[in-house]
């Protein structure tokens, strides 16, 4: 089942593949949970970068500079490009730092998946009943579908003092009853949310 039409999601992609080629970035947000599960594809594209990667791509694009959710922006007609920066923009995780805990996954560099939890956390809580935010939500579980660490997910929101992150996990996790866009039917869906209530808890 896909979340956006097909259209602009390979288009998405393409265009994630062509900034690939030309500059260095970290990839978060809906594409990098993608590459990490295969299963529903982006429609925006958010990567973090460093300054003189930013400067590269202002001979490139028209970007905005958006003060409020400190970030830079590329705007087209079907999807935006958010460009995040260290020691300007808040992520939940300071953006400087995410560089420490990457892995390479198709030639791209993307967090580990328990700190893009943590991102995708972040996110969603901003955007609560939002459709970007239902769609954070789908990418959190679908996070939790693959074999996290959370002894490392745990140790980590406490280094950052999002302690109350692990709260507001179970919360989610209590408050959905399936997601078919994950293919997790309420039998599926429950098997997974005991597995996981479980390995908070413990």
């Amino acid at each position: 089942m896909e979340y956006y039409q097909d259209l602009i999601t390979q288009k998405s992609f393409e265009i994630l593949q062509n900034l690939k080629r030309k500059y260095d970035f970290i990839l978060i947000g809906g594409w990098a949970v993608f590459l990490y599960n295969q299963a529903l594809k982006s429609k925006d594209i958010d990567i973090i970068i460093e300054y003189d990667e930013l400067e590269k791509i202002k001979k490139d694009f028209d970007l905005n500079k958006n003060e409020r959710l400190k970030r830079y922006e590329i705007k087209t007609d079907e999807l935006d490009i958010d460009l995040y920066l260290p020691f300007y923009s808040n992520l939940g995780l300071p953006a400087e730092e995410i560089k420490n805990y990457l892995n390479n996954l198709e030639g791209f560099f993307v967090p580990k998946p328990e700190i893009l939890l943590i991102l995708k956390q972040t996110a969603y809580l901003s955007r609560l009943a939002s459709p970007k935010g239902n769609k954070d939500k789908i990418d959190i579980i679908g996070l939790l579908n693959l074999d996290l660490d959370f002894k490392f997910y745990k140790n980590i929101l406490k280094k950052y003092n999002l302690e109350d992150y692990l709260e507001e996990l179970r919360i989610l996790l209590k408050d959905t009853d399936q997601v078919l866009e994950l293919n997790l039917n309420k039998f599926k869906y429950s098997k997974l949310k005991k597995k996981i209530l479980k390995q908070l808890n413990s």
